[in-house]
C-alpha cells in the first residue's frame, strides 16, 4: 500500500500536471470504484482543480465549487499519467481522469477491488476521513508521546493506527523499529522516555530520507514504480537476507496478508518471536534465540 512518502511523491507529480487545469470528465471502468452517489460524479466535469492534499494515505484532488475528489489506493492501487484520451489498461484499468493537459489512469492489480473513490461537497464531507493521526513530521516530541502513549498496543500496532499515527504503514514502520532498534511487538505504554525518544528520532528520519530518495527517483517524471519492497530497505521484504547493520538474517512474523520484518540481534537481544503459524506448528521445535536457529543450519 502506498504510504506516506509515496504519495506525497504522487501529489508533487500530480501538482505539476493538473493544479489549475480543468478535469474534463471521470470515465469509470469498475462499478465498485465510486462510493458515493451525491453528489453526482458528473458534477466535477468542467471544474478546476484548485489544490491537492493528503489526508493519510488518501490523496485530495480540491475543485472549483467546493468539491473534493478523495482516492485511496489501498494496496494495489497505483497511477499512471498518460497522453489525453488514454484509456484504461484492460482487466486492472479502474478509471480515468480527463484533464486539459493529459489523463490520469487508476489501475488495481489482482482480483480484489478494493481501492476507493469519493466525491464530497465541503470540508464537512471531508471530515470522516479524517482519521485523528498526528502528522509525525510535524509533531514535537510530547505530541509524539502523548499519540504513542494513548493507547495500549504493539508498537508495529501503533505506528500503523491511523487513529495514533498518519500515513505510516506496513512497510515503513518495520524500517522505522529497526532504526529505532526497537521491537516490533514491543508494547507501547512499557517505553522509557529515551525509547521514546529513539522511535520519534527514527519516524522523522525515515520517513523523510525515503520520500526525499523517491523524490530523486521519480524527477519531473510521474512516480512509474510504486511498492512497498524498495532495494535499499533495511528489512522491510528481506526476510532471509542478511541485515545491513549486524548481518543477522532478517526474520519475519506473518499474519492476515502482512507480515513484520525485524532483525533479532539488533532489535529483540537475539531472541526469535513467536510466528503464530510456525511456532503452533513446530511446538518445541520452534527455535527461541538466533544461535538456536543459525545452529538448526549446521
Amino acid at each position: 500500500m502506498p504510504e506516506l512518502p509515496d504519495v506525497v511523491v504522487y501529489i508533487e507529480a500530480l501538482e505539476r500536471r493538473v493544479a489549475g487545469r480543468r478535469l474534463e470528465r471521470v470515465r469509470l471502468s469498475s462499478p465498485f470504484l465510486l462510493r458515493t452517489v451525491d453528489p453526482p460524479i458528473a458534477a466535477v466535469e468542467g471544474r478546476r482543480v484548485t489544490g491537492l492534499r493528503r489526508l493519510g494515505k488518501r490523496i485530495v484532488f480540491a475543485l472549483e465549487g467546493d468539491l473534493f475528489l478523495v482516492l485511496h489506493l489501498m494496496i494495489a492501487g497505483r497511477l499512471r499519467w498518460g497522453a489525453r484520451g488514454a484509456k484504461p489498461p484492460g482487466r486492472i484499468g479502474l478509471a480515468a481522469f480527463d484533464f486539459d493537459g493529459g489523463t490520469l489512469v487508476l489501475t488495481e492489480a489482482g482480483s480484489k477491488r478494493r481501492a476507493a473513490l469519493h466525491l464530497v461537497r465541503g470540508d464537512d464531507g471531508l471530515r470522516p476521513f479524517e482519521r485523528g493521526g498526528i502528522e509525525v513530521l510535524a509533531a514535537g516530541a510530547g505530541e509524539f508521546s502523548a499519540a504513542l502513549r494513548r493507547e495500549r498496543h504493539t508498537l508495529k500496532r501503533a505506528l500503523t493506527d491511523p487513529r495514533l499515527f498518519s500515513g505510516i504503514g506496513n512497510a515503513y514502520s518495520d524500517e522505522i523499529l529497526h532504526r529505532a532498534r526497537l521491537s516490533p511487538m514491543q508494547r507501547s505504554d512499557n517505553l522509557d522516555d529515551d525509547a521514546i525518544a529513539r522511535l520519534h528520532t527514527a519516524c522523522v528520519a525515515v520517513l523523510t530520507e525515503w520520500t526525499d530518495r523517491l523524490r530523486r527517483e521519480c524527477g519531473d517524471g510521474f512516480p512509474v514504480k510504486v511498492t512497498a519492497f524498495r532495494d535499499g530497505m533495511a528489512v522491510h521484504g528481506r526476510f532471509g537476507q542478511p541485515c545491513p547493520d549486524c548481518g543477522t538474517a532478517v526474520q519475519r512474523i506473518v499474519y492476515a496478508e502482512n507480515e513484520c520484518n525485524y532483525c533479532p540481534r539488533c532489535q529483540t537481544g537475539g531472541r526469535l518471536l513467536a510466528d503464530r503459524a510456525l511456532s503452533r506448528l513446530l511446538h518445541d521445535d520452534w527455535p527461541r534465540s538466533i544461535e538456536e536457529l543459525e545452529g538448526v543450519g549446521r
